[in-house]
């Protein structure tokens, strides 16, 4: 098949594809791989659980600077990709091309910052991202290799949005999907095989990333995808491209730089009640992060379909999309609020047998579980607002669920009620979110276009 034919046949899946089966079609490798991608996170707390109460508080250390470089992943990749789907919705191939390449580049060059930055302050940070004395010694040595992947983990990620948002989510599934199964092979054979203990962790996760990486690239250089990367693909107006991938990919910058702070914040916090209040956190955001991790696949699934769609004037496939990917995304939601809320000690100890890092994750997992029965219209709100170029409210929706409820609240609850308050302070923010969310997904479809294009 041509080149310009697959186009024709990809534009054709993503306008005239029944929306249900689209989505599930699109959902499924973006599950898969971030099922694969989140039991490797759970392994790897499990392997490090073993070294003990403040090596697992270091992983949750350092997962709050992790989103730091998710963040900039996302931007880049969100961004491109909403702009690129418009673009070939539009049958706009060299723009969407020019985007993917800005995307890319904007991505590793942050990559590198980071790492620069990061090696420049890294005792010193250490401790803002909210070490004990104790966890100081592991996370150190853990960030170390995470620095040093940095420019890799933060393209990658950008890479696999821009094949999500081309519709070719199982491209990105297997370089991701390869990374992470080598990150649980590495874990164990590096930290106990090869006595290098935490380290080992680290070693493990960087050259995972790299490895991912280089697939990743391959796909587009080999011409898989609708989109190819290169300099010679910037295009003559690279300023103003890149300002307006990372204008449209704000919204996600913000999400994670938030969640970011908000780990922080969190941790700094559980430290006043020593390493077993970090490391219950640590393992209680891992387990969410894993349980609903298909609601979220989901609602990544929406997205190409939204962009394209709303690109080629499809509004009603927009809207019947949209009521489809929230009903699909709380069904699933609610099965594993119950799976979660029925076995939450014993899901805690199996990553730290520790009778305190339990009681306190216990109660945590069964709040946050109840909490999530919220997400689905938040988080699919946000992903048609990004979609469709609505900048601003996805920015405000994101900032509302990401930290402007959660931090007051965290600061609020914790001075009040203490580590009871610490574990209420995400839930209730998820709460609040939600009437305010569905103001601004009213007003949306009050403004989209009733006749088609």
């Amino acid at each position: 098949m041509t080149q310009s034919k697959q186009q024709i046949s990809q534009y054709d899946k993503m306008t005239k594809t029944p929306v249900e089966k689209l989505i599930v079609t699109l959902s499924i490798p973006t599950i898969i791989s971030m099922l694969v991608t989140n039991i490797y996170n759970l392994v790897d707390t499990a392997f490090v659980g073993r070294l003990g109460t403040s090596a697992s508080g270091a992983v949750g250390i350092v997962f709050g600077f992790m989103a730091i470089i998710q963040a900039f992943g996302f931007m880049f990749g969100q961004g491109s990709g909403s702009l690129l789907s418009r673009a070939l919705g539009c049958k706009e191939k060299e723009r969407a091309t020019v985007m993917a390449s800005t995307g890319f580049f904007g991505s590793f060059v942050s990559g590198l910052l980071i790492m620069a930055a990061g090696f420049l302050c890294l005792d010193d940070m250490i401790i803002v991202l909210g070490s004990t004395s104790t966890i100081a010694p592991f996370a150190k040595t853990y960030i170390t290799y995470i620095l040093i992947a940095a420019p890799f983990m933060s393209s990658s990620l950008t890479m696999n949005n821009i094949l999500r948002y081309e519709g070719k989510a199982s491209l990105g599934m297997v370089g991701l999907m390869t990374g992470a199964v080598l990150n649980m092979v590495g874990d164990p054979i590096l930290m106990f095989g090869l006595h290098m203990g935490i380290a080992g962790a680290g070693l493990s996760t960087a050259l995972s990333q790299l490895v991912s990486w280089g697939i990743l690239l391959g796909m587009f250089l080999s011409g898989k995808t609708e989109t190819r990367i290169g300099f010679g693909m910037l295009g003559k107006e690279v300023i103003g491209n890149l300002w307006a991938v990372m204008t449209t990919g704000f919204p996600s910058l913000l999400r994670q730089g938030l969640n970011s702070f908000a780990t922080v914040l969190l941790n700094s916090r559980c430290a006043l009640y020593g390493d077993a209040a970090v490391a219950a956190m640590s393992i209680v955001t891992r387990i969410i992060f894993f349980a609903f991790s298909i609601a979220l696949g989901i609602g990544q699934g929406f997205q190409p379909v939204a962009g394209f769609n709303y690109g080629a004037g499809q509004y009603k496939r927009i809207r019947k999309a949209y009521r489809f990917t929230i009903l699909l995304s709380e069904s699933i939601i609610v099965a594993g609020c119950v799976l979660l809320i029925t076995f939450s000690d014993g899901l805690i100890r199996l990553f730290r047998d520790d009778r305190e890092v339990i009681a306190i994750g216990t109660r945590a997992l069964r709040l946050q579980a109840l909490a999530q029965l919220t997400l689905p219209p938040c988080m699919v709100t946000e992903m048609l607002f990004q979609s469709t170029g609505k900048r601003l409210n996805a920015s405000a929706i994101s900032s509302l669920r990401s930290g402007v409820l959660f931090i007051p609240a965290l600061l609020i609850l914790s001075n009040l009620r203490g580590l009871s308050g610490i574990q209420e302070a995400q839930p209730l923010s998820l709460v609040l979110s939600l009437p305010v969310t569905f103001v601004f997904a009213i007003d949306y479809f009050k403004r989209l276009p009733r006749k088609e294009v």
